[in-house]
């Protein structure tokens, strides 16, 4: 082999890299268990949400604390591996922008009849449709219309909002052209809006992303615990402010006074502290809420302790920025400022001040933390602001004279007056843009403006900002109310339940993997495993280089990569095997198995085949699937280098240092010697036993059906966790009075959790109907619950006792659009295939035996997950997760079919026909292969059948069954199909 050196200096560097990145992890995790001991020294009764309060605290006090080499937990924190929901806890969800709102609100609330009655219509239309809302829209606008009334009618588009883009004479398809422009714009600055709330909300590498030109948007906060929070955060429009502002000059003296106030305040606080006593309700620390600073007041502290005013010593000094705070201390400012005892320092004028901190942070002066800026706002009794955002007709970033960016807006006739009235009161004075209660800009007036249309700038501004600010004006614009279609929620107990159970079967199945080889291979089966290991350390330090998310069918990923990597190292192996029992020497043996013409094109073109079906597995699905994808992909790229490359420097060193290698043990070296199968002869009765068991599946779809999954129907499905074993029928017919039918109700694992899935109000939307529905659960399960209360009962924080565990709501809309995916992911990976076999073997019967097999295995999957689903004590559902499953089964059995393909390719090159002799001898020569590979992989998937979390079985299951269908028909469907269509292509070309 050439250039070892560069292979090697490659792969130390690559595990160098790996073990660089993976260190974050190792470091983060620290950090976070020390929060862990922190909170439950500081609460005795286990209470969840008291636990995530202190732990909170911790990691804010320690975030710009060095932890390693200079890199603070802020710094590791960004660093480490992501973790997904179903590891971590946390939520996931995917809203959908309304247009129908949009509409409303470029119509000005149209009261046109034909309008209104087409939005109706389009309602009821898009819920067998899976067209986008618009063209549903037009299409039954002209339905009604029947060209009586057209869209640029001044009572429904023609207004003066949109009297720039539209004017009568435009026809509807012109009109719906400027309407989805505007739509896109909407969901664009629904989407900037989402994202700022949620880099706000202080979860962990939080994941925001647009899905195509659906209008959907996708969110995943990993570790978020507080539900309700989280709804009211993504779901509430955003509410846009024009305020009056008071100066850093007016508000100085209540800033001293208040921390005079502030110094006696937390002394008391710290006698209290010290004294633990736990009557004083009015302490700092009741006021700190759930995210303040960690550390206990034991010195002299005071409001400039937290708060650095920014003093106005002279009239040039004069700002709107009142002063600044560290991002870790902006709880402990907020408690302090809304103490009633400081609030009564104000003056008669500054009454109805309220604190408003800049949307963004910088770096301080030094470098080594974060500050955040505070305004003060002039508020009113009834806190209204000035102008609200729905006065804003258009907003675009710009530049100014000097080739600045700025932010040009211009007003509606309303807004035009009422800007003209706030500027020209305010002239030398600052107003400030707010979205959120979060300041954007409070810039200074310098004289009224009267015509609607202004400029706001900034010294520092970037264009990049402007572009935001624009955004953010142009919320108000449109607002357009984003509902969850789909959601999911993993309490973090069942995170962390399902990393233990991965461990244990990753553990186990990596121990079984590398004890089977050294019993097979011996001392190479050894080097193989280096080679794992190190492909195991290639995987992991990928994913984190990346920041690629970690997910439970990831890790499946993963695990089923080990198993499958170990087919290239046996492919190779069996060719020097092959090399020495026909007298060659050790070296050209070697040199043999490594090359083109040995094991080198059947490991290319099977890897080929898995990875195409791991890509189009990534474009189709969504969320775990993706991450399953990812794993499997990057699996492939890297078993391939460990393969070819690490293990081939292991042997040549092996080699050259004269190591007998004989590449089996004293056990394994007459396995599979000699055979002489005749494979081809068994043909018809393999067809006989794959068409009864095909027709039984086929029975038992058409009457049985199969148990779709939420995510293929909608509903709601509830795991939920009792304090003692529960029985499935008995909690059903409980339910069936609460929720009007029998929900499905099966146990799920543990005989103390069961899984409850309804369709109860699913075609409802609102907050409210999804909280109606758990309370409306809570209370038929009451009498199992013993003394968890609602608050107990509901999911998001650690559970000792009763409780939800996890849920997954899918609205029938979505679910019909996951299915509708599912189909073109199969369909696609099909065709993929067939075309690649095609153009790699130049012959039609090889693709269609491949084609034949794979369909052979899926119906086989799909007819024992029918006949089965009814008796087997785990979930078969047919979701998201079974496609994945299909998909994975179709690059297995195409993996095992193409290196037989391969060669049977070989032994019948040059030669006029394929016999069946030649066949027999490709299948015999690759059958030691063969049952090698499909044993190691079906170790590792028992492994992780019988160790793994319980969300996992079904998934496990089906690949079980596909690996033990799909080897089946590598020897018994696809070669006796390929033979058979070739005789057919011989006789055509005679």
């Amino acid at each position: 082999m050439q250039n070892k050196g560069l292979i090697k200096l490659f792969a130390i560097l690559f595990g160098l890299v790996s073990l660089y990145q993976l260190s974050f992890t190792f470091f983060a995790n620290k950090v976070e268990n020390n929060a862990k001991v922190y909170a439950k020294s500081n609460v005795t009764d286990n209470n969840g949400r008291e636990l995530a309060k202190f732990e909170r605290k911790y990691l804010d006090s320690v975030a710009n604390k060095e932890v390693i080499a200079g890199f603070t937990y802020n710094d590791i924190r960004d660093k480490e591996m992501n973790l997904g929901l179903d590891l971590k806890g946390g939520i996931n969800a995917i809203l959908q922008v309304s247009v129908k709102d949009i509409l409303i609100g470029l119509s000005n609330d149209s009261k046109n009849t034909v309008f209104n009655e087409a939005l109706a219509k389009t309602d009821e239309a898009q819920k067998d449709s899976q067209e986008n809302y618009l063209d549903l829209f037009v299409s039954e606008f002209e339905k009604l219309s029947n060209g009586s009334v057209k869209l640029s009618d001044p009572s429904i588009f023609g207004n003066k909002l949109l009297r720039e883009k539209i004017d009568f004479n435009k026809t509807n398809t012109e009109v719906k052209e400027i309407l989805q422009e505007e739509i896109n714009s909407s969901v664009n600055t629904s989407f900037e809006v989402l994202r700022s709330r949620i880099d706000k909300f202080g979860v962990v590498q939080p994941n925001i992303q647009r899905i195509g030109n659906s209008g959907r948007i996708q969110i995943e906060l990993p570790g978020a615990k507080d539900i309700d929070r989280v709804t009211k955060l993504i779901t509430s429009t955003a509410e846009l402010q024009f305020w009056e502002v008071f100066t850093n000059a007016d508000i100085q003296n209540f800033f001293f006074a208040a921390n005079a106030k502030a110094s006696d305040l937390l002394k008391e606080d710290s006698a209290v502290t010290q004294t633990k006593d736990s009557t004083k309700t009015e302490s700092i620390d009741d006021l700190l809420g759930e995210s303040a600073d960690s550390t206990k007041v034991d010195t002299q502290k005071s409001l400039f302790t937290y708060l650095y005013p920014n003093v106005a010593q002279s009239p040039q000094q004069v700002s709107s920025l009142v002063a600044q705070a560290k991002v870790a201390d902006t709880a402990m400012v907020n408690s302090l400022l809304a103490n009633k005892e400081i609030r009564s320092l104000l003056p008669e004028n500054l009454k109805y001040t309220k604190f408003l901190w800049d949307y963004k942070a910088q770096a301080s002066a030094d470098g080594t933390t974060e500050v955040i800026g505070l305004y003060a706002i002039k508020s009113n009794r009834n806190d209204e602001p000035a102008i609200e955002g729905d006065v804003i007709a258009d907003a675009k970033q710009d530049y100014d004279q000097l080739s600045k960016p700025v932010v040009s807006m211009s007003m509606n006739g309303v807004g035009t007056k009422q800007w003209a009235k706030m500027t020209s009161e305010n002239v030398g004075k600052f107003v400030a843009v707010v979205l959120d209660d979060y300041v954007y800009t409070a810039p200074v007036v310098n004289g009224a403006i009267t015509g609607g249309s202004t400029q706001i700038s900034g010294g520092t501004m970037t264009v990049n900002e402007a572009q935001d600010i624009a955004t953010v004006l142009k919320a108000g614009k449109l607002p357009a109310p984003a509902r969850i279609i789909q959601a999911e929620v993993v309490g973090p107990s069942l995170g962390k339940e399902s990393i233990n159970a991965s461990m244990w079967s990753f553990g186990i199945a990596i121990l079984l993997v590398l004890g089977w080889m050294i019993l097979y291979y011996g001392r190479a089966g050894l080097y193989a495993n280096i080679a794992l290991v190190v492909n195991i350390l290639f995987i992991f330090g990928f994913l984190a280089s990346f920041n690629s998310v970690l997910t439970l069918p990831g890790i499946a990923g993963i695990i089923l990569t080990i198993g499958m990597s170990v087919d290239a190292n046996v492919i190779i192996f069996e060719r020097i095997k092959e090399a020495l029992n026909s007298g060659k020497g050790l070296a050209t043996s070697v040199e043999e198995g490594f090359s083109i013409k040995g094991a080198l094109s059947a490991i290319i073109d099977a890897n080929i085949t898995t990875l195409l079906t791991g890509i189009i597995l990534y474009v189709f699905g969504t969320g775990p699937i993706k991450g399953f994808a990812l794993t499997l992909m990057i699996g492939i790229a890297t078993s391939l280098f460990t393969a070819i490359f690490i293990t081939r420097l292991l042997v040549d060193s092996a080699v050259a240092k004269g190591i007998d290698l004989p590449f089996n043990t004293n056990i394994s070296k007459n396995w599979f010697k000699d055979l002489n199968f005749e494979f081809l002869k068994s043909r018809k009765l393999a067809y006989m036993i794959s068409g009864g068991i095909i027709i039984a599946g086929l029975i038992s779809m058409a009457t049985l059906g199969l148990k779709q999954g939420v995510d293929f129907k909608g509903g709601r499905s509830y795991i939920v966790r009792f304090d003692q074993p529960m029985k499935a029928n008995e909690v059903a017919a409980t339910l069936k009075d609460a929720f009007g039918t029998a929900p499905e109700v099966k146990t799920y694992g543990a005989d103390n959790q069961l899984k409850i899935t309804t369709v109860y109000k699913i075609d409802e939307d609102g907050k409210e109907v999804d909280e109606l529905v758990q309370n409306t659960l809570y209370n038929g399960l009451k009498s199992y619950l013993g003394d968890a209360s609602y608050e107990d009962f509901k999911p998001g924080f650690e559970k000792e006792g009763s409780g939800i565990m996890s849920y997954i709501k899918v609205e029938p809309t979505i679910a019909d659009d996951i299915k509708q995916s599912a189909i073109w992911a199969v369909l696609g990976s099909l065709i993929v295939v067939f075309l690649y076999i095609l153009l790699r073997f130049r012959k039609m019967s090889y693709s269609i035996g491949a084609v034949a097999a794979v369909f052979h295995d899926v119906l086989i999957v799909l007819g024992v997950f029918s006949i089965l689903y009814k008796f087997m004590p785990f979930d078969m559902e047919i979701g998201q997760s079974f496609i994945a499953a299909i998909l994975t089964v179709v690059g297995y059995s195409l993996n095992d079919t193409v290196v037989i393909f391969d060669r049977i390719r070989e032994f019948t090159e040059g030669k006029n026909k394929i016999t069946s002799n030649l066949v027999n001898k490709g299948l015999n020569s690759t059958l030691g292969r063969t049952i090698n590979t499909s044993l190691t992989t079906l170790l590792v998937l028992l492994a992780i059948f019988f160790f793994g979390g319980d969300s996992i079985k079904g998934f496990m299951f089906a690949l079980i069954v596909g690996v033990i269908v799909g080897t089946y028909s590598s020897l018994f469907v696809a070669t006796p199909v390929m033979f058979d269509t070739t005789k057919n292509e011989d006789k055509e070309e005679k």
